[in-house]
């Protein structure tokens, strides 16, 4: 279904058999080429992929120079949860730029995964940097820029040489112009692009030459997706799953996905559910060819009434 209007019904949630509400939104599929091919609302719609930007933020680093384990590598392209793994490889990322996370200017915050913040909190610590789920890709900032020999203190401007290297990187990656620029959670510059342009990102990753910037932080996600996501998270349980897959979550209902032949998904949510994005990107993935078998913990999300299972959501693209 193509549709160049405003936001579609993507998903729907239910409970106790009654169509409780929907959740709208924009999807776009783009070909190995980066032509549109599907489409539910607006494919030229400009939204904050947010941290679905990230892919191309550590493309950015890479290309400027950032030389570090493939593990680290996808830890500088994550939204981590919060785990062990998460802060002993900021440490370990830092480390290799000689800093420590004093350096770090990550807002203070509790692990993202509920089951860290638990453990967290009982242990009596306090919100910290780098425990801040965008953490990795501070880090991977600041060690590029020790590289470089630019400010570690201004990393987060948008003028500051860094920034204006992701920008080109998201812009070539894309295959177009960034509209606005804005500050995301993390404080770290976030670039606008089409639905269609955010697409395109992950599948021109996939498809590029091995060895290359963009392919190195493709293959190193999808080689290391406990390091994008967490033991927990969707965005992790997808690249597990499927073979091949690259995808990143974004805050406020954003995804991008790319299958190993260059076939690129964004998604959209306008009222920001993670978990109408999920489903969407499950019914995506079927419709592609994925076994739906391998995707049946990812196709719908329960909902609870008195402590039992009485609907849940589910996906609504026609």
């Amino acid at each position: 279904m193509t549709s160049h209007s405003g936001p579609a019904v993507l998903a729907t949630y239910t409970r106790s058999g009654f169509v409780e509400g929907a959740h709208h939104g924009y999807v776009v599929v783009v070909d190995p080429h980066g032509s549109v091919v599907r489409s539910w609302g607006n494919p030229e719609h400009v939204i904050f992929p947010r941290s679905s930007n990230k892919p191309a933020q550590a493309t950015a680093m890479l290309e400027a120079g950032l030389d570090v384990p493939e593990h680290l590598v996808a830890l500088a392209a994550s939204s981590h949860s919060g785990e062990q793994r998460h802060l002993d490889g900021v440490a370990e990322l830092l480390a290799l730029g000689g800093l420590t996370a004093d350096a770090l200017q990550t807002p203070p915050d509790f692990p993202l995964d509920e089951q860290e913040r638990d453990a967290w909190v009982r242990a009596g610590s306090a919100p910290a940097p780098r425990a801040m789920n965008c953490s990795g890709k501070h880090s991977g900032m600041l060690v590029t820029c020790a590289g470089k020999g630019w400010s570690i203190e201004t990393y987060r401007e948008p003028e500051h040489p860094l920034q204006v290297a992701v920008r080109a990187s998201v812009e070539r990656l894309a295959g177009e112009p960034v509209e606005h620029v804005g500050v995301d959670g993390c404080g770290a510059p976030v670039m606008s692009l089409t639905m269609a342009g955010l697409a395109r990102t992950l599948s021109r990753a996939v498809q590029a030459a091995p060895g290359s910037p963009e392919r190195r932080v493709a293959d190193a996600m999808r080689a290391y997706p406990e390091m994008v996501g967490g033991s927990r998270r969707d965005v992790t349980a997808f690249m597990r799953a499927v073979p091949g897959l690259v995808a990143k979550d974004g805050a406020e209902g954003v995804y991008v996905a790319a299958l190993p032949d260059g076939t690129g998904i964004a998604i959209k949510v306008d009222d920001g559910a993670d978990r109408a994005r999920q489903v969407v990107l499950a019914s995506l993935l079927v419709d592609l060819g994925v076994d739906p078998a391998v995707l049946t913990d990812l196709s719908s999300v329960p909902l609870h009434g008195g402590g039992n299972v009485v609907g849940e959501v589910r996906p609504a693209l026609g």
